[in-house]
């Protein structure tokens, strides 16, 4: 038996679609049955991935004493919050304010006109730790709505009164000063774990934008933690020793036992940083630290339209981490003689680090030596155990491709081949590029979602700036012009249909949404960079490319609006800081001219460099281009221009006088 989540292209939602629940998507006919009946809305958010959600399913979800009382009482509502991120962010608004927490599952109670009343995560089937038990809360909120309705209502009135104050920003009237920085790097500073790295204790995030702000802000001193914890999470169990790429989050303060889920926004961002280390520092580890994540990503993420999948689960076979961990036998089974010192060399011992005395691999206490990690035997049986590994069950996969989380992947893919100097990923970008205009981009409008050869959900403000971010970097990787065209278009749209002309700054969503309580204008910096952080990246970076003042005005005016908030709590805005800083920093102009076959040392100068501030533009891609005036080939000889402050040095032709050149602008 099946309920109507049957018909979804959710991976999610279709996991729920056995469930006795007479579940309904989130859409026009379940919030008007809700009205008819007068019943209130049982909205259960989560993702794909989401271990917790799992839990919940199994013991509340599938029992049918759970099934029968929301089914007569309820209208039970599943959404994806992956799909639909405005709903998430609204209503988790909403928990945080009533419980002072948030996470997933979100359970939350609505009103027929969509007003929470009372919310809150995960609740076990029976009371326990001062949780209600599942049934019992269920049966008082009925209870509740019959006999107190009008007290229900007048609290959710309230209530969503509150969240709309909430939402108003009190806008600045001018961008910060400088004094922000150091602002943020002090609270990075007295929460910096010095012996194991990241930023506050258990459970440890990864931390990706104040890692970026670090190294384009700290002190040489401030280096340290930013090249700690990128060293911490390699040398642990956050790390996929044997396939690459990173799980989400470690549940301890040693990075040792992650929370197995591997997502592609935290695999995205973190290539970004371990590239910008190995600019920063010239270790080839970083290097390798990234490639190996691309290569993940393009053997296990990559659907067949060129875009990449959402993420892995946490579970196999309904249990944590179970495909990911080993015991001293399995090893042996597969290594034969060479399983003790492969097991030495990773920490897997008969006692165990993890459950039933498996093992999650690590390498602490062995880091000193890199070398030895890419020693080539060590490297053939780390990949003869992961093709082993590769027959288990593996976790379940959230195989839709979004449209922002795929803007990250863009930018991802196009640095490293860059600074990689590896073709195979530019050619994953340009294929990810190919299908973003092709499935994604309908007119002036950007889809969210796609799966199963079919596009849906118009996207938010994160979809439309992600995305012209990440055809910004590749058209830096490729000099081909449409991509920065497609990244001019795709930002014009997103300036006309969220941006708040009169105060400043952009909605997540499109004016007139019904399905909506408000729109709210979102500024922290959580997992991802926030919707505007990312719109106020991408309109500088395009303003210098293009010579666009308006896109300059714009990204201006959403850093003055979250002005004051930055001020009062620098930590929580690090990307929004980072873009900050690109705002107040004269942009460094570089300028390829001549053959670019000719110009790869050249090139190949820049890419080695830290220089977060810099465009890269080629003559060659369009000389009507703005930067590309007064700036031709001599004699077609490929030379660069670099410039800043309205002044360009004169051109060079070799890497050695570029070198020196970029040494004395960068960072």
């Amino acid at each position: 038996m099946t309920n109507r989540l049957a018909e979804s292209l959710s991976p999610y939602l279709l996991q729920h679609a056995q469930n006795p629940v007479d579940w309904r998507p989130w859409d026009a006919a379940a919030l008007q049955e809700s009205r008819d009946l007068g019943r209130p809305i049982f909205l259960s958010i989560g993702y794909s991935a989401c271990h917790w959600c799992h839990v919940m399913e199994r013991e509340s979800f599938e029992n049918p004493q759970v099934a029968e009382i929301l089914n007569n009482h309820f209208i039970p509502i599943k959404v994806d919050r992956e799909e639909r991120p405005d709903l998430d962010d609204l209503y988790m608004d909403a928990v945080q304010t009533l419980t002072g927490r948030g996470g997933w599952p979100m359970s939350v109670w609505l009103t027929p006109e969509l007003r929470p009343f009372y919310g809150g995560t995960y609740f076990p089937p029976e009371p326990m730790r001062g949780m209600p038990g599942f049934i019992q809360l269920l049966n008082r909120i009925s209870e509740l709505w019959t006999e107190k309705r009008s007290e229900v209502d007048g609290q959710a009135a309230e209530l969503t009164r509150d969240l709309e104050r909430q939402a108003k920003l009190a806008a600045g009237d001018s961008l910060p000063d400088e004094g922000v920085f150091e602002a943020a790097l002090q609270q990075f500073r007295s929460s910096f774990d010095p012996q194991w790295g990241g930023f506050g204790s258990a459970p440890k995030f990864p931390g990706h934008m104040a890692i970026e702000l670090i190294l384009r802000r700290g002190s040489e001193t401030d280096q340290h933690m930013a090249i700690r914890t990128l060293d911490a999470m390699w040398e642990g169990g956050m790390y996929d020793h044997l396939g690459g790429g990173f799980s989400r989050y470690s549940v301890d303060e040693q990075w040792l036992v992650p929370h197995f889920e591997k997502m592609l926004y935290d695999n995205a961002q973190l290539i970004g940083c371990y590239l910008a280390a190995f600019q920063k520092t010239g270790d080839g580890k970083y290097a390798t630290i990234a490639a190996e994540s691309l290569d993940y990503l393009l053997r296990d993420m990559k659907d067949g339209s060129g875009g990449f999948h959402s993420s892995e689960d946490a579970d196999s076979e309904g249990e944590e981490g179970k495909f990911y961990v080993f015991t001293p036998a399995e090893v042996r089974a597969v290594l034969g003689d060479e399983a003790p010192g492969f097991c030495e060399a990773y920490g897997i011992t008969a006692r165990g680090n993890f459950e039933q005395g498996a093992s999650v691999l690590h390498c602490f206490d062995r880091v000193a030596n890199f070398q030895k990690y890419q020693d080539a035997k060590l490297q053939l049986l780390r990949e003869k155990l992961r093709k082993n590994r590769d027959t288990r069950i593996r976790p379940g996969k959230d195989d839709k491709v979004l449209a922002a989380w795929n803007g990250l992947a863009l930018s991802a893919f196009a640095r490293g081949a860059q600074v990689l100097g590896d073709p195979r990923y530019l050619d994953a970008a340009l294929a990810c590029t190919e299908f973003v205009q092709r499935e994604l981009w309908k007119g002036d409008t950007l889809l969210r979602v796609y799966r199963q050869g079919r596009a849906h959900t118009s996207g938010f403000l994160e979809d439309y700036a992600a995305v012209a971010n990440g055809l910004l970097d590749v058209y830096e990787a490729c000099f081909e012009a449409r991509w920065l065209r497609l990244a001019e278009s795709i930002a014009e749209a997103m300036r006309a249909k969220f941006e708040d002309t009169k105060d400043g700054g952009f909605f997540s969503t499109e004016v007139g949404q019904s399905d909506l309580l408000f729109r709210q204008k979102p500024g922290f910096d959580n997992a991802l960079p926030s919707s505007n952080t990312l719109a106020a990246t991408v309109l500088l970076r395009l303003a210098r490319h293009l010579e666009r003042d308006d896109f300059r005005t714009s990204a201006d005016r959403i850093l003055t609006c979250f002005a004051p908030l930055m001020k009062r709590a620098p930590r929580a805005f690090p990307g929004m800081i980072n873009a900050l800083d690109s705002a107040l920093r004269a942009p460094l102009e570089i300028v390829i001219t001549g053959d670019l076959k000719q110009a790869g040392s050249l090139l190949a100068e820049v890419h080695k460099t830290f220089l977060p501030h810099r465009v890269l533009s080629w003559t060659g891609a369009d000389p009507a281009l703005p930067l590309h005036r007064g700036k031709e080939a001599v004699f077609g000889v490929a030379q660069a221009f670099v410039c800043q402050k309205n002044s360009c040095a004169a051109p060079v032709a070799d890497a050695q006088n570029l070198k020196l050149l970029l040494l004395q602008t960068s960072p």
